[in-house]
């Protein structure tokens, strides 16, 4: 049970009140509390999508530049995406962060999924809400990690050239697993018999403390694969290499030290659904470049501060570019 149940019985999406509630330990325990400041404001709360309850934050600047979409990897929550919140908000952009179906503190059956449609279906409803509310200017740019990569790849793809997105960063982007070739008959021959494997903590981070919060002291963490999940994905795969090309601004981010996705193949296909997109590849970089080390971390940011400032200045081209940090 998570620590965070009383979170749960939070309503809509709303400005938030941290002081003295769970919020406030919530905020805490996940380094977010900082963040707050004068001229930085929060909602929070749950968005209805898909059926499902997805817990969801508004990080907003006074006057912001635009929404940056963040969208998380598998077994992951926005509670862990701290350094990247910082990062965007120091540029000047709002932040929506959401926990998927089955993650963090949304509604649905841990860490599955019926089908990989159901992500993007709770993506579109989640940015329809957010725009209704007013919660969501434009431009719009995206942010995935792993799994939320190929979430955000997907609806890219199927949207073609229509300006939904301004631009995407895919971080070590999912097209398919490591060992994929391997593993695959294996989840077909336990498919009908097991619903779920323990979970196998494997070190996806450079970053020592990072790796060990993960394992001994994050709450929200699930400890079991589900096969359905991996279902799920097979079933996707096909789909994506279907997609046509998309000429949109992309960045892709890839640690050469990444044994969670076949990243030398999934870059090969990426890059020609994306011919436009920037591939930067770091040789020491694991999986989660969101929390590597901070000399890894930084360097990665260098590059997405870049191709966010590139952005920044085609959308807009009097805004004062921001440095990079450093």
């Amino acid at each position: 049970m998570s620590d965070f149940t009383p979170l749960q019985a939070l309503g809509p999406i709303a400005p938030a009140d941290p002081a003295g509630g769970p919020l406030d330990g919530y905020l805490g325990h996940y380094g977010l509390a900082p963040l707050l400041a004068e001229h930085v404001g929060l909602h929070v709360g749950y968005v209805d999508a898909q059926g499902f309850r997805l817990w969801t934050q508004v990080w907003r600047p006074t006057v912001p530049r635009g929404t940056v979409f963040v969208v998380h990897g598998y077994y992951d929550h926005l509670g862990l995406y701290r350094h990247l919140l910082e990062c965007l908000l120091d540029r000047g952009w709002q932040v929506v962060l959401w926990d998927l179906p089955g993650h963090g503190l949304s509604s649905g059956e841990r860490a599955t999924i019926d089908d990989f449609d159901e992500y993007g279906a709770c993506l579109r409803g989640l940015q329809a809400h957010l725009a209704d509310d007013g919660l969501a200017p434009g431009p719009w740019l995206g942010i995935g990690q792993s799994t939320g990569a190929a979430i955000l790849a997907t609806d890219a793809l199927r949207r073609g050239d229509d300006g939904h997105w301004a631009g995407l960063a895919l971080l070590a982007p999912l097209v398919r697993p490591w060992g994929w070739s391997q593993s695959s008959w294996l989840h077909r021959l336990l498919g009908p018999f097991v619903r779920s494997l323990p979970r196998r903590f494997r070190e996806n981070s450079t970053d020592a403390d990072f790796a060990a919060f993960l394992r001994e002291a994050d709450p929200l963490q699930p400890d079991r694969l589900a096969i359905q999940w991996v279902d799920a994905m097979r079933r996707w795969m096909p789909q994506l290499l279907a997609l046509p090309a998309n000429p949109l601004p992309t960045l892709i981010l890839q640690g050469e030290r990444d044994l969670t996705v076949d990243w030398q193949w999934n870059l090969d296909v990426l890059a020609r659904k994306f011919p436009n997109a920037e591939i930067h590849r770091h040789p020491e970089a694991r999986h989660h470049l969101v929390n590597e080390a901070e000399p890894i971390r930084r360097s990665l940011f260098r590059e997405l501060e870049r191709f966010i400032a590139g952005l920044e200045d085609s959308l807009d081209p009097s805004a004062t570019r921001s440095p990079p940090r450093s």
